[in-house]
């Protein structure tokens, strides 16, 4: 028994080109995403977490 399998490959580009953009602003989007980071104290979190990394690849390698 032969089966035969149909992929439309264009479906998920199609549907991604027919997508409405809500917020156009991608640049003022970047810019809100930056100061949540900065404002949530993440930034910390990623200074502190890559130095301890950092750090602690020293002892083992």
């Amino acid at each position: 028994m032969i089966f035969e399998l149909h992929h439309n490959y264009l479906l998920p580009v199609s549907s991604l080109l027919a997508q409405s953009i809500e917020d156009p602003d991608v640049l003022g989007q970047i810019q809100d995403a930056w100061y949540n980071f900065i404002d949530s104290g993440q930034v910390w979190a990623l200074l502190i977490g890559s130095f301890f990394g950092y750090t602690f690849k020293g002892f083992t390698g």
